[in-house]
């Protein structure tokens, strides 16, 4: 996976909130409450189909954030799952492994934006 990929790109959320402080909070704040379900149906143990379209729907809400890079690694784990074969538990353990490492750390990029736009701080590129 490409680490030139944002983690969060902070340009990407000011365009899509037409540069609304308030609305990005509101994006950020929705996005913050969801992924601990999202994260909870991407049980490799589950069906394939099931942690599959969580990582779907996650990948969309990554795209309108601008959080690049975990919506790559929804997208690896969402074709995986919705492959004619699916992958074993074990290999769809750390594919999902690694969006959940992926979303920590884009968690901590996300409150940080998140603490500057509360601060009345500029979004800055990341």
């Amino acid at each position: 996976m490409s680490s030139t990929l944002a983690l969060l790109d902070r340009d990407h959320l000011n365009a899509m909130t037409g540069g609304d402080k308030d609305l990005a909070l509101e994006v950020i704040d929705i996005f913050r409450e969801q992924t601990g379900l999202w994260m909870r149906l991407m049980d490799p143990k589950a069906e394939p189909r099931q942690w599959a379209d969580a990582a779907h729907t996650l990948k969309g809400s990554c795209l309108s954030l601008g959080a690049l890079r975990l919506a790559s690694y929804c997208e690896l784990a969402e074709k995986a799952g919705r492959s004619e074969t699916p992958p074993s538990i074990t290999a769809a353990a750390v594919l999902l492994g690694d969006v959940r490492d992926c979303l920590t750390a884009t968690m901590e990029e996300v409150a940080k934006a998140a603490h500057e736009l509360a601060g009345k701080g500029a979004l800055r590129a990341s």
